[in-house]
């Protein structure tokens, strides 16, 4: 007997799934279908093919749907180089060669470049070992990987730069805090051979900080040192202290790593010009190199990031000054960038018209030459030469020289080399040899250093060199870093915007030429937003600061902070009225600030003013340097107020300072110094060790550059 069946429709037929099975929640079983549901499902199986395909096409558009509107919430982030972050790397074979790791802690990527040129002439000099340098931040995930890769190396060496005050880079900045905390782990370090190369300016208070303290400590906990530490001198020639350096370096690795028959002369060792591989395009679209294209995900941080617009500028100065100082203020709504009082915000900034319209000049090329630079060759294979920094988006040679080219620092000797290496005229390139040379080094500090010679300047005096655009941008222009600023406000006040205080570097140079500072003339010359809808913008990221209030709004706290030095307690201040109007009780708070003419650059007059009248600081202190017959700065306002500082320092508060390291910020330290000795009546040793234990225990901290 032949079969019937009823068609259904495809909503008759979801109707009949849905209704006829059921879940049983209690044991996670599910009841059988009635037999007529089943014969159904037999008799349309097409149509249940159909309809499941649909349901699953509906499910995968509404998850595509959410997951752009999720994404769409968020602002996006500059794409920039991606940040690398720790992995698991399989383990090595060992294949008998002795192995060498090159760490490096570095900010603005000298002592990386310093790290890699090591390891390059290395691997030349002794091919039977293997070199390996690695970013410390990369190195490991945590403390404990720290210990357990740390425990098996047998011979590194350390590049560390110190900034700031006496701060680890932002890379070693982990590693540091693991390092210095295990001080008690003995001698585990005992079959540990090591050399230490530090970056730092000895201008500043604690040069050379962070490689000294880790060159000490890797020697107390059984670690043999091979050289004395490095102390490198960006003040004066830094190359030629690594050079000086590395020469002591290779006796030591002769014993190390050659064997009575591998002892031979080394061949003499000429470091490779490095260079990109250069595409030139077609295309004229530079949608692909704009700032705006980026992932979404990325969190806001130096590779990554966040383009924001001015929203205001304002002059501080008075017109009757003759310097400037800038009030700006970026726009950070709708971004999901976050900051707390005290952060710092970097700022990539681009280069004048004028300078790049010279740069254009001199390299004797279109502006809108199109361009891509690779550390590959077309097959893949990397180029020689380690020490090429990650290759920026592709764009016009003009976009390229306004934002990635530092145009107008002094050329480092590297930079001379390769500009030789292109000199067409004799006579120029064997001039830029000597400079570079170790023979040459007393004119270098004369021609580069003490004239304060930018890149440019040198080479409009050696017209013939005309470095092709792979060796100009990886071998004679260093990257663009993007400059720091201490955040002159307060999420708490103002949550939207980030606010700079910003003193406008315009100076004359031995050789004439007025060196115009990049960021600070770029913010002079910002257009903002509540001017013109074009307004200026610029990709902004924030650096984490220690420089915070005391958690108890109680505590007494003593600011000091001439000049710019103001920026930090602007937002400090704005967090004591937040603080105060919600109800809470304030302690005494002291701000001494300076300036030269109460009537020329007195910055943020009213706002202090305002801030004494509604008690956010009990007292405002102030030094003018150029209104009386003698000079007074804040560290003689200090010193008439000692009692006033024993008193709060001695019921707990907190010191602060910000401002310039070289001079202001010693003279505070010492007139504080002077303040404990003489106050708490102790001598000199007990003095030093009252005001080191405020550093250690965060009551006292700098905010320096």
């Amino acid at each position: 007997m032949e079969s019937t069946s009823e068609k259904f429709s495809p909503f008759d037929l979801m109707s009949a799934i849905l209704k006829g099975v059921r879940l049983d929640n209690s044991n996670g079983s599910a009841e059988a279908a009635p037999p007529a549901l089943v014969a159904m499902l037999l008799e349309n199986k097409d149509l249940v093919m159909m309809v499941s395909t649909s349901v699953a096409v509906l499910v995968g558009c509404l998850v595509f749907l959410m997951w752009r509107r999720a994404g769409s919430a968020k602002k996006k982030a500059v794409e920039l180089p991606k940040l690398v972050v720790p992995k698991a790397e399989p383990e090595e074979v060992d294949d008998g060669k002795k192995k060498v790791t090159i760490f490096y802690g570095t900010q603005t990527g000298t002592a990386e470049g310093f790290a890699k040129a090591l390891a390059e002439e290395a691997k030349a000099r002794y091919q039977q070992a293997k070199f390996k340098v690695i970013d410390l931040d990369d190195y490991a995930a945590d403390d404990e990987e720290y210990e357990e890769k740390m425990k098996k190396e047998n011979l590194v060496f350390f590049f560390l730069a110190t900034y700031g005050d006496g701060e680890p880079t932002d890379n070693a900045a982990r590693f540091y805090k693991w390092f210095i905390e295990g001080k008690e782990r003995g001698d585990w370090l005992k079959n540990l051979q090591y050399g230490v190369f530090g970056l730092g300016n000895r201008q500043y208070e604690h040069f050379n900080k962070i490689a000294i303290e880790v060159d000490n400590i890797v020697t107390e906990q059984g670690g043999q040192r091979l050289v004395p530490v490095g102390l490198g001198d960006d003040d004066q020639c830094i190359e030629d202290d690594f050079t000086a350096w590395r020469e002591l370096v290779w006796p030591e690795l002769d014993n190390v790593l050659l064997d009575g028959d591998d002892a031979t002369v080394a061949t003499p060792y000429t470091a490779a010009v490095l260079e990109y591989r250069v595409k030139f395009l077609d295309q004229s679209d530079e949608s692909v190199s704009d700032y705006s294209s980026a992932n979404g995900n990325a969190v806001y941080d130096a590779l990554h990031p966040c383009r924001a617009n001015v929203a205001v500028k304002k002059e501080l100065h008075s017109p009757a000054s003759d310097r400037s100082c800038t009030h700006l203020e970026f726009d950070i709504s709708g971004t999901g960038l976050a900051y707390e009082t005290g952060d710092h915000v970097g700022v990539y900034c681009e280069n004048l018209i004028e300078t790049v319209e010279e740069a254009e000049r001199l390299l004797d090329l279109s502006p809108q030459t199109y361009f891509s630079v690779h550390t590959d060759e077309e097959d893949g294979t990397p180029l020689s030469g380690s020490g090429l920094l990650p290759p920026f988006p592709p764009c016009t040679l003009r976009t390229a020289l306004t934002r990635y080219a530092d145009l107008l620092s002094a050329p480092k000797k590297s930079a001379l080399v390769a500009l030789a290496v292109y000199a067409s005229d004799p006579s120029e390139a064997d001039r830029l040899k000597h400079l570079a040379s170790p023979a040459g080094k007393e004119e270098y500090a004369e021609y580069v250093v003490a004239s304060q010679r930018s890149l440019l300047e040198v080479m409009n005096e050696f017209p013939s060199a005309k470095p092709p655009l792979g060796v100009f941008f990886a071998a004679v222009a260093p990257r663009l870093q993007p400059r720091f600023y201490s955040i002159s406000s307060s999420p708490k006040i103002a949550g939207e915007r980030i606010h700079v205080t910003c003193a406008l570097v315009h100076e004359k140079t031995p050789t004439g030429r007025v060196h115009k500072g990049v960021c600070s003339t770029w913010m002079k010359n910002a257009v903002p937003s509540e001017e013109s809808l074009d307004c200026s913008s610029a990709p902004i990221f924030v650096r984490t600061s220690n420089f915070r209030l005391p958690s108890d709004p109680k505590t007494p706290i003593i600011m000091i902070g001439p000049g710019t030095g103001l920026a930090p307690f602007r937002g400090f201040l704005q967090e004591r009225l937040a603080i105060k109007e919600s109800g809470a009780e304030l302690g005494p708070a002291i701000l001494f600030f300076g300036c030269r003419n109460s009537k020329m650059d007195f910055i943020y007059q009213d706002e202090l003013s305002n801030s004494v009248e509604a008690g956010v600081i009990s007292e405002l202190d102030l030094a003018f340097s150029r209104d009386g017959p003698t000079k007074e700065y804040v560290q003689h306002k200090m010193a008439q107020k000692a009692a006033d500082v024993w008193n709060m320092i001695s019921e707990g508060g907190y010191v602060y300072v910000c401002g310039d390291a070289k001079g202001m910020a010693r003279d505070v330290h010492r007139t504080l110094h002077s303040i404990v000795q003489e106050q708490g009546s102790l001598d000199n040793s007990k003095t030093e060790s009252f005001v080191k234990n405020l550093q250690m225990n965060g009551r006292y901290l700098r905010d320096v550059w």
